[in-house]
């Protein structure tokens, strides 16, 4: 059965490349396109593994993984964070070090390599 994988970012051009890229490995892909709808699609569908953005506007990825951390039934699913905060840090108030600070498992600057991005996903499911 082909693993899971939870899509979270508010824009739907990043989602439907990452979609296609995880396509053609074989992952079932889920979309969520904000905080709010990840977090209900995380509970809902139980992915394997999630690819949580961090600057959205209805719920940051960092609150979004603080959640998930903190709950029981979510807590073991492996969160990868994207981020383009790198590159806006002078024009946003999220900074590195709340990412490092978060439970998530794994964190990548955008723009990401789509090979370095399903290297990293492999090596988070492998720590099944």
């Amino acid at each position: 059965m082909a693993k899971k994988i939870l899509v979270v970012d508010d824009d739907p051009d990043l989602v439907e490349a990452t979609t296609m890229i995880l396509k053609s490995k074989n992952y079932d892909v889920i979309a969520a396109y904000g905080g709010v709808e990840g977090l209900a699609k995380a509970k809902s569908e139980k992915p394997n593994l999630i690819v949580l953005d961090v600057m959205m506007p209805d719920k940051d990825g960092y609150r979004v993984c603080r959640e998930m951390k903190a709950d029981p039934v979510l807590s073991e699913i492996p969160i990868l964070l994207l981020t383009a905060v790198v590159s806006h840090i002078s024009t946003t108030r999220y900074t590195h070090q709340m990412g490092m600070e978060t439970e998530a498992d794994d964190y990548m600057d955008k723009p990401v390599e789509p090979a370095e991005l399903v290297k990293r996903i492999e090596a988070l499911l492998s720590r099944e």
